[in-house]
């Protein structure tokens, strides 16, 4: 049976992680609101458009967790021996993505300079598809920035494939990926309010303790 817990925890972290996904993902939803014409319509086609980016992005997020569970059950990480691991590793990529978020420790810079190495080579897609004025554009744009390199989506996938099965996993990515469609698809609407949140010292403070105390939780811990 699908345990729900995971799958609701992701979806906060989502919409927690508000501010991070602001700066990584809110400059191309801004950049495709401007490539429609304006006229008659016009917010009916940018409503379009940015639904259809985000819907290939959180796709994108599905994928990557159903293979990220694929490759853990493969390694029989749900053996009784082994079935901390996971956990332990959920919860440590949490704290850590918690203390960036609150900028207090930047070391998970480095394992977004890690997911660089297959960026670069997916990077090339997404220029060739802007600007997306079609949806079907806009949704093949936003599976291509799926694979941004992105500390807050490697917590949540090594969370997700820590779960009991690839499906699970999956659904547990897309659940964090609906968390942040808010945000992203506010930057196309809201783009300075959303900027000032983003700017307010207190907010990633307060998001990042919370997502310390999501992976304090998570940890193998007797309770």
């Amino acid at each position: 049976m699908t345990e729900p817990l995971p799958i609701i925890s992701a979806f906060i972290i989502g919409l927690m992680g508000s501010a991070h996904c602001i700066g990584m993902c809110g400059g191309i939803s801004s950049a495709l609101s401007l490539s429609i014409p304006t006229g008659n319509h016009f917010r009916a086609r940018q409503t379009t458009i940015l639904l259809c980016y985000n819907v290939g992005r959180v796709a994108s997020y599905g994928i990557a967790g159903l293979l990220a569970g694929t490759l853990f059950t493969l390694a029989n990480f749900q053996a009784h021996a082994l079935s901390w691991i996971p956990r332990l590793l959920a919860g440590l990529f949490m704290i850590a993505m918690g203390l960036y978020l609150t900028g207090w420790w930047q070391g998970l810079v480095k394992v977004e300079k890690f997911g660089q190495i297959l960026w670069k080579h997916i990077e090339p897609y997404g220029r060739k598809l802007m600007p997306a004025k079609t949806p079907s554009r806009a949704f093949l744009l936003g599976m291509v920035w799926g694979w941004l390199p992105c500390g807050l989506v490697y917590s949540t996938l090594i969370l997700a494939a820590s779960q009991s099965s690839p499906g699970t996993a999956a659904m547990t990515m897309l659940s964090f990926g609906a968390g942040t469609i808010p945000a992203v698809l506010g930057v196309g609407y809201l783009s300075r309010q959303l900027n000032q949140l983003k700017n307010n010292k207190l907010f990633p403070i307060l998001t990042g303790c919370a997502v310390i105390a999501f992976g304090i939780w998570t940890l193998p811990i007797p309770r």
